[in-house]
């Protein structure tokens, strides 16, 4: 049996798509991969050398090796990759790459450490390498670490921090937060032992 609808009713609308709906997805094909490359493929590789052990300033291959096993991660699970913050899914990726790397990782033996700064070193590692920053630095926990670098080294912040995290973007402000606390306490615990020691 079926009922007629009378002329002064309307038909049942559908709801407006949001904007996200409406909006096509760009397939992950080749040419999405060229532009994710061209796009990050430096970011990652500076992710990996500020945090590889260096040797006269320099990083040696492991970090095109890791940067390159990070974006081979990405082609292989393109359809993982969410458009939008694809530079954040790649920090998180890397992040676990370089997990596994430095479980693999050998002791470097004493005798290969040089005792003098190589002065030819770049910027970034000539400031790493300070003592009193390493020291406050090295006080943290390795979240804190973590956090601090992924906001200083990689400029993320709000909601691509939380990406990486994985948490809600009020997770990754707070812990930011703590975070920046924490080294400052460390650091001011720092100057005081620099002090008393007269270092």
């Amino acid at each position: 049996m079926t009922t007629d609808a009378s002329p002064d009713e309307k038909p049942a609308e559908t709801p407006d798509p949001g904007p996200a709906e409406r909006r096509e997805v760009a397939p992950h094909d080749e040419a999405w991969f060229a532009a994710l490359f061209a796009a990050h493929s430096t970011a990652l590789y500076r992710y990996f050398r500020r945090r590889l052990p260096s040797a006269a300033g320099g990083v040696g291959p492991d970090a095109d090796d890791l940067t390159a096993e990070v974006l081979a991660t990405a082609w292989r699970r393109r359809d993982d990759v969410p458009d939008g913050i694809e530079l954040p899914w790649l920090y998180r990726t890397a992040g676990f790459v370089l997990a596994n790397h430095r479980r693999k990782a050998r002791p470097v033996p004493v005798a290969e450490v040089p005792e003098r700064a190589d002065v030819s070193a770049d910027v970034e590692h000539v400031v790493l390498q300070d003592d009193e920053v390493r020291r406050a630095v090295g006080a943290l926990s390795p979240r804190d670490r973590r956090i601090l670098l992924l906001h200083a080294w990689e400029g993320l912040g709000g909601d691509d921090l939380a990406v990486v995290l994985g948490t809600s973007r009020g997770g990754a402000d707070a812990a930011l937060s703590r975070a920046r606390a924490r080294l400052r306490t460390a650091w001011a615990e720092q100057a005081g032992v620099t002090q008393e020691t007269g270092a």
